[in-house]
């Protein structure tokens, strides 16, 4: 596989040192935001202790970068305190440890979620108060309240989806911000279920909070306000514990997650909760897009956060690119309006009238340091690194490309299948998947007609693979020797090595090195190609492309008569990084005998070449990786490309954290140890500014691509699937923008 010529992989022009600049290694500027979800002991019916206990673990977040706080339900009075809920002492000493909570937020970055019951005219509401900056900014009462089983929560509160209009606005006395004029003793926040608050300066991010039994009903608040804009869902749970009831907690939040394309922050009651006929587990997580982020000990001794940071970008990434999503707002008519003014009122029917609350940053911002990251970034986006999740993936992506090839067949007539075997991976990999498709069609494998084509460099080792592996496997099997045919073509061409041929000569000025160029090259994959088609056409078969979606990225392939073109690709849609372990799936599933388990084995071990140049005098042969980059890297900016749209210097943050340490986080197993490795910045910085290049300059090739499977969820390249961009555009902003805001060490 060799790129086309010079021509196609033009340098893109120099473009101006213009537009916005990020602190590279800061998370807030690179589109994260770091939340938080807490649980802590509380003291049963006395909010001063507890409003101490909850700055004490907001004075620690707000020096650890935390811009989001969650703690439990009624974490101000304990949940568990029945009908002291109703007393005046207690709720008086409820305002004033607001008020503490409230002065103190002043010094403190996070925006606090904290959970209180909360007096409005003649009725009690179970709240969820949002305090930031020295300002109570908003309260949220709980809308469903659970008197069922061992809940009782009507004796005491009312509901707050009964909120004439959505949202009011209410007084807290000795509340709020101090310089607003209201009512002597009195301050004002907006009240309702249905609010989000947005942080000045965090794009993106913008938050709702519901209460507890709120996500357990068939439509959760949460729903509606993800559809309106909120990119995170917290929720504040007293939720006592039984069994089985966890799983249950982190199911409905990874679904709700998952659906609303946004992070959901959790956090339940715990220690010092009364027993006196519930338990309690204190079980706190964070879900993002149906991943989970992070999760803490449950039943702890003392406080417990789940720090995490959600990618504020990539969720609006992926919302951006899932047009569903805004077409099921637009079903539901929701929209967003400034203030805590008259919202239409909320039914399953007309549920608009999302009320927005600012979030000023008057003073404390996040800070645009390095902080770290508090979260795993994967080394292999495409390969998981937990075994039964890669083992799931591999049955899946291998039975997909299988599925897919008797379907083709099937629908044309079921020809045979001629296919280049040259011993290296892909062609492993597509003949593999060729004859359990045969299996599957109840055929012979003998309708496959494996051929090797060695040519200038084509070695003993991988030429006996080839044979090995279609014998082994019960394939036809030929060779036809294309080098006679590729020096007659470059005699023919005029091409210098056709005379170095014919006289054994070199070219005045010209060293035996200099006659490998691109052309000498192309003339062989061309045609290997050539070969294939003409006979396939006289067998009555059909060409089985070999190519894989990292080569169509990065143009690692001769257009037109070349490896770019098949009559159907089967690996199309899989990147070079699983491929390997797709094969190695295959062997430690016995899907082939032990001998061709060997072979397989064995071109695992074979160095990635695409053998068109021999070797030099100190016996290296031609290596693609040293050419077009780490597949390991390129993997890595294709997955973020093509799933997120990331701009360069996104993806060099990311790739930093996920490759400078060999030593740190998981690898995916089977993984050879030498593969292990690392690579800092300068090298990851080379390599993306080579995959932008030349993922623009190629893109002719992709729009011209037979038809193949989309195999994996990070996306594909046929112009007929997931991507799609005109062939002349340019890669012009975005070299600039990898000039701009990524450091070169």
């Amino acid at each position: 596989m060799t790129p086309d010529s010079p021509a196609s992989t033009p340098s893109a022009p120099e473009a101006p040192d213009a537009g916005p600049r990020t602190e590279f290694r800061s998370a807030y500027a690179q589109g994260f935001a770091r939340v938080a979800a807490v649980t802590l002991p509380v003291v049963p019916a006395d909010p001063a202790a507890n409003a101490a206990a909850v700055l004490a673990q907001a004075r620690a977040l707000s020096d650890d970068g935390v811009c989001l706080a969650a703690f439990p339900e009624l974490c101000l009075t304990g949940y568990a305190i029945d009908d002291l809920l109703l007393s005046d002492v207690l709720l008086d000493q409820v305002l004033a440890a607001v008020e503490t909570v409230r002065a103190a937020s002043a010094s403190l970055l996070p925006a606090l979620v904290v959970g209180a019951p909360l007096r409005l005219a003649d009725r009690l509401y179970n709240c969820a108060l949002v305090i930031q900056g020295g300002v109570v900014r908003g309260v949220a009462p709980k809308s469903y309240l659970p008197t069922y089983r061992e809940f009782y929560e009507r004796r005491h509160f009312t509901p707050g989806d009964t909120i004439a209009g959505g949202a009011v606005v209410i007084e807290l006395p000795g509340v709020g911000d101090p310089d607003a004029v209201f009512p002597a003793g009195a301050a004002r926040a907006p009240f309702g279920p249905n609010l989000l608050f947005e942080v000045e300066d965090i794009p993106g991010l913008t938050f709702h909070v519901e209460v507890c039994e709120d996500m357990w009903v068939p439509v959760p608040p949460s729903a509606l306000a993800a559809l309106a804009g909120a990119s995170v869902l917290v929720n504040v749970s007293g939720s006592p514990i039984t069994v089985g009831r966890a799983e249950d907690r982190e199911l409905l939040a990874r679904s709700s997650s998952a659906r609303g394309l946004a992070a959901y922050v959790y956090a339940a009651a715990g220690q010092g909760e009364s027993s006196t006929d519930l338990a309690w587990d204190g079980q706190t997580f964070v879900y993002e897009n149906g991943v989970l982020l992070g999760a803490t000990e449950r039943f702890p001794d003392g406080p417990q956060a789940t720090v995490v940071d959600v990618d504020v970008e990539g969720l609006r990434a992926e919302r951006l690119r899932q047009g569903t999503f805004t077409d099921n707002a637009a079903t539901f008519a929701l929209s967003g309006r400034q203030g805590p003014g008259a919202v239409a009122p909320t039914t399953f029917t007309d549920p608009g009238g999302f009320n927005r609350v600012v979030i000023p940053r008057d003073g404390l911002t996040v800070p645009r340091t390095d902080i770290g990251l508090r979260r795993r970034v994967d080394r292999f986006p495409f390969v998981p690194d937990d075994p039964a999740r890669l083992a799931q993936d591999c049955y899946e992506a291998y039975n997909i490309q299988v599925a897919a090839l008797v379907q083709r067949l099937g629908a044309i007539g079921d020809p045979k299948v001629v296919i280049g075997v040259s011993g290296g991976l892909d062609s492993t990999h597509a003949l593999i998947v060729a004859a359990r498709a045969m299996d599957r069609l109840g055929r012979p494998r003998s309708d496959i007609q494996a051929i090797t084509m060695p040519g200038f460099a084509t070695s003993p080792g991988t030429r006996r693979n080839a044979e090995d592996l279609a014998r082994g496997l019960g394939c036809g099997f030929e060779e036809l020797d294309i080098r006679p045919t590729a020096t007659r073509m470059l005699a023919e061409m005029g091409h210098p090595y056709g005379a170095f041929a014919a006289t054994g000569s070199l070219p005045e000025g010209m060293s035996e090195r200099d006659l490998y160029d691109v052309t000498f090259e192309n003339v062989q994959a061309g045609l290997r190609t050539d070969f294939l088609f003409r006979i396939a056409g006289h067998r009555g078969g059909i060409v089985l492309g070999t190519g894989d979606l990292s080569e169509l990225a990065l143009g690692w392939c001769t257009f037109g008569v070349g490896d770019q073109m098949a009559h159907y690709g089967v690996n199309a849609g899989v990147p070079k990084t699983l491929i390997q372990h797709l094969i190695r799936w295959v062997v430690a599933e016995e899907l082939f005998d032990d001998a061709v388990g060997r072979t397989l084995l064995a071109i695992l071990d074979t160095e990635i070449s695409p053998e068109l140049v021999p070797a030099g005098v100190d016996g290296a042969i031609q290596s693609t990786q040293a050419r077009i980059g780490p597949y390991a890297l390129q993997d890595f900016t294709l997955w973020h490309v093509l799933r997120r749209g990331s701009r360069p210097s996104r993806i060099a943050f990311l790739a930093e954290r996920a490759w400078s340490d060999a030593g740190a986080g998981d690898w995916p197993p089977g993984l050879p140890e030498a593969e292990k490795v690392a690579y800092q910045l300068p090298e990851i910085r080379r390599w993306l500014e080579l995959f932008h290049r030349r993922f623009f300059a190629n893109q002719f090739k992709r729009s011209t691509l037979p038809n193949g499977p989309k195999v994996v969820a990070g996306g594909s390249l046929s112009p007929r699937g997931d991507w799609r961009m005109p062939s002349d555009a340019a890669a012009t902003a975005w070299l600039a923008e990898l000039e701009r805001n990524v450091p070169r060490s």
